[in-house]
C-alpha cells in the first residue's frame, strides 16, 4: 500500500470543490486484503454517530472496506452487501449499520428507511453515497474507492477536525507495509 499525496491525482475520483490537501488522504491498496486491512484501521477509531460515504464505482471494494471496518469495530459474523434490503445491522460494542443506496429510488427513501435512528445507536457506512448525497450528514467521512491498475485507489475525505485526526493516525500507520 503506499501513499498518494498530490491533489492532482486525488482530482481524477473525486470533485475538485470538495478536496484540498488538508483534510483529504489518498491510498492505493495493491489487494483486497489491504483494503480490508484499511477498513480494520478506520474500525478501530469510528464512534457512534460517525457516517461513512463510500462512493465509487462496481467492484471498487466497498463491501470488502466495510467488512474490515466491521472487524476493526469487533463486529462478529460475516458481512455481506445490503444490496437487496437497503440495511443490515451488525451488533457489536457499536452498532455498525451497513447501507445501500444503489436501489432507491430517492435519496429521501434513505431517510425514510431510518438514518437518523442509526446515526443515534451507531456507525453508519453507506455504499453508493454519492446516489444520496443530499441527506447525509454534513460531516460524513467520504471515501472514494476506484480502479488503480490491479488495486485500488482510495481518498479519504474529513469533514471534522475528528476524522482529520483519524486520517493523521492513518498516515501514521505502518500496519501495512
Amino acid at each position: 500500500m503506499k501513499t498518494v499525496a498530490t491533489e492532482k491525482e486525488q482530482s481524477m475520483y473525486t470533485d475538485d470543490a470538495k478536496i484540498n490537501t488538508e483534510d483529504s488522504w489518498a491510498v492505493v491498496t495493491d489487494c483486497t486484503e489491504h483494503t480490508v486491512l484499511l477498513g480494520k484501521c478506520i474500525g478501530a477509531l469510528v464512534q457512534p454517530g460517525d457516517c461513512l460515504a463510500l462512493c465509487g464505482p462496481l467492484g471498487a471494494g466497498k463491501t470488502n472496506f466495510v467488512t474490515g471496518l466491521a472487524e476493526g469495530m469487533g463486529v462478529e459474523g460475516r458481512v455481506a452487501s445490503p444490496s437487496f434490503v437497503v440495511m443490515r445491522c451488525h451488533p457489536g460494542p457499536i452498532y455498525l449499520y451497513h447501507a445501500d443506496a444503489y436501489r432507491l429510488g430517492s435519496p429521501a427513501e434513505l431517510e425514510e428507511a431510518g438514518l437518523d435512528e442509526w446515526l443515534e445507536h451507531g456507525v453508519v457506512a453507506i455504499e453508493w453515497a454519492e446516489l444520496v448525497e443530499d441527506v447525509l450528514p454534513s460531516d460524513a467521512l467520504r471515501i472514494d474507492l476506484g480502479y488503480e491498475g490491479d488495486g485500488r485507489r482510495i481518498i479519504f475525505t474529513a469533514h471534522t477536525g475528528r476524522h482529520q485526526e483519524m486520517l493523521e493516525v492513518l498516515k501514521r500507520c505502518d500496519c501495512w507495509e
